[in-house]
């Protein structure tokens, strides 16, 4: 859920309100981020929709977005393929692969800004040493990462 701060009748800061339906629903939507290895096995994944409904889905939706971008050279900045009804942005970095998807009708731009903060986030606490053994042995700083990061979608 969604909250705001607003001024209270007093005028003291902190009261709670909900966001309408309509703010929500033109809020930019994240269905899942991705970290994956050379292999295209999980290190570390987040669901954010029941697109997948099932781990036998999600699990063929990453062999599948991995194999179609796994000869493509997104070292130096990142790429933006539309896979599946849902826009893919991802980057690599030595033996790990960050996916960030999106719906079709998502701004790309926003999506790459997500990917790019999770991609600089993961950089700071391995401290540069980006690669599938540190982020194993950090795999809760990740996931904690991945909950700041991404608010429920």
């Amino acid at each position: 859920m969604h909250y705001r701060n607003q001024a209270s009748e007093t005028g003291i800061f902190g009261v709670v309100e909900c966001f309408s339906p309509q703010i929500l629903a033109a809020c930019p939507l994240v269905k899942n981020v991705l970290l994956l290895d050379s292999d295209g096995r999980r290190v570390a994944v987040k669901y954010y929709t029941d697109d997948w409904p099932t781990l036998a889905a999600k699990l063929a939706f990453e062999k599948s977005v991995f194999t179609k971008t796994q000869k493509t050279n997104a070292r130096s900045e990142a790429e933006i393929i539309m896979f599946d009804n849902h826009i893919v942005v991802y980057k690599f970095i030595q033996d790990l692969h960050f996916y960030v998807t999106g719906g079709d009708d998502e701004n790309e731009l926003i999506l790459a800004t997500v990917l790019q903060g999770f991609f600089d986030a993961v950089g700071l606490l391995l401290r540069n040493n980006v690669d599938k053994r540190a982020a194993l042995d950090n795999l809760d700083l990740i996931l904690l990462c991945l909950d700041e990061i991404v608010d429920g979608g």
